[in-house]
């Protein structure tokens, strides 16, 4: 018996012709290799091109990692988080304020979060992100800044899609690229926080460049006792409840609601009150807002505040010319460093570094004696930048413009 014996032959052979094609078309479909992963950004523990995390979440497999994906809404493993818990959020797509809830209570029960990018920053409890101002089609090389463990975890690379507004003490810049936070570190309550500027160390084009992968997994902190998290939920749509309403009922909603205040807006519409604008406040003049602001700061007696910046500022300048990795050092000790890479420095640099040090612990200071101090570190600093520049190319600085700012 014929396949199709009720058709003609004629078009028996066209729908074997078709069929064959398609069949072509399928089995060309499987065996090419598919390279839109290439072109996809998020790195999902799912994807492996170049944008993606299969790699890194295949070596915390192999490491021993108890790591698993997690797919379900995240304030499940909010309710059940704790100090050993450590969720990866790379690079987030969507979110809706339940996660944002979510991810605050895992943080707040002691656990851990690791989280990348713009969307990921903004997940944070306390978190301070804001649109980058490097280029984001370039990796940069990033500079050790922290004092951290993490800050030492050696040459990394990262393209940053987000920046990191600093204002509250407890945030520790870890890297930065071109001065710009790109690894923020901070306690959270019970917990601890990462965030990166951008998701590259964790990439499968990436993490092998430099140690990038060091940095990884030094933000993922401990392996043992620790149960990690690799997030998904958060790389697709969001189904809120509203979701699951949607459909007429929602849509005849939505049309009720707009009657209802079309006829609010008709039928109380009418002019009503009075018809001159209120006066606008009155606004204090700028010298009126300086003098307020002097006067805060006096009756504050945050001289010694001053003191302090320009201290923080000069150390960090002189250790970074010197060639020495940042960290906290005294005055004799910050000296010498200077001393043994600028032999020619002012003769009375170390007693006015300790003046410098000593003034930062001293409430007393009085804003005479901080703005010579002040002044006296500007003058050193410009010393040392001409003194580091190439034989020939510096205008030279006069050693008595900072003996007359010691003298005052």
């Amino acid at each position: 018996m014929k396949l199709f014996s009720s058709l003609d032959a004629r078009d028996r052979k066209l729908l074997a012709w078709g069929a064959g094609i398609v069949l072509v078309l399928v089995i060309a479909a499987i065996l090419t290799p598919h390279d839109a992963d290439n072109d996809d950004p998020t790195p999902s523990s799912y994807l492996s091109g170049r944008h993606g995390a299969l790699a890194a979440y295949e070596l915390l497999v192999e490491s021993g990692y108890k790591v698993d994906r997690w797919e379900r809404p995240l304030g499940e493993l909010a309710s059940a988080a704790g100090p050993q818990t450590v969720v990866i959020l790379a690079r987030p797509t969507a979110y809706d304020p339940w996660d944002i809830k979510a991810v605050r209570d895992i943080v707040e029960r002691g656990g851990r979060v690791l989280a990348t990018g713009f969307r990921g920053g903004s997940l944070l409890p306390g978190g301070a992100n804001e649109p980058t101002r490097q280029l984001t089609f370039a990796a940069c090389k990033l500079d050790p800044e922290g004092l951290d463990a993490l800050a030492g975890s050696g040459e990394t690379w990262m393209v940053p899609d987000a920046g990191w507004t600093l204002g509250n003490p407890a945030f520790r810049v870890q890297y930065a690229c071109a001065g710009e936070p790109a690894v923020v570190e901070y306690d959270w309550k019970k917990g601890h926080v990462v965030w990166w500027a951008g998701s590259t160390p964790l990439e499968n084009a990436s993490i092998s460049r430099a140690n990038d992968l060091n940095l990884f997994l030094n933000s993922l902190g401990p392996r043992d006792g620790h149960s990690f998290y690799w997030d998904e939920s958060l790389h697709g749509d969001v189904h809120t409840p509203w979701h699951f309403a949607s459909g007429p009922a929602l849509t005849l909603f939505c049309a009720g609601l707009v009657g209802m205040a079309a006829l609010v807006v008709v039928s109380f519409s009418r002019r009503s009150g009075p018809l001159r604008e209120l006066p606008p406040p009155a606004r204090a003049a700028p010298t009126e807002f300086l003098e307020a602001l002097g006067s805060l700061y006096k009756n504050a007696g945050a001289a010694s505040a001053a003191v302090a910046a320009a201290w923080e500022r000069f150390r960090r300048f002189s250790l970074k010319l010197c060639g020495v990795r940042l960290r906290k050092l005294g005055a004799a000790e910050l000296a010498a460093v200077i001393r043994s890479r600028f032999p020619g420095a002012d003769a009375q640099l170390e007693e006015d570094l300790k003046e410098c040090e000593d003034a930062v612990w001293t409430e007393s200071v009085n804003p005479r004696q901080a703005l010579r101090l002040v002044q006296m570190l500007h003058g050193h600093e410009r010393q040392l930048a001409e003194l580091a520049r190439p034989a020939g190319h510096g205008v030279g600085v006069d050693s008595k413009a900072i003996a007359q700012m010691r003298s005052r």
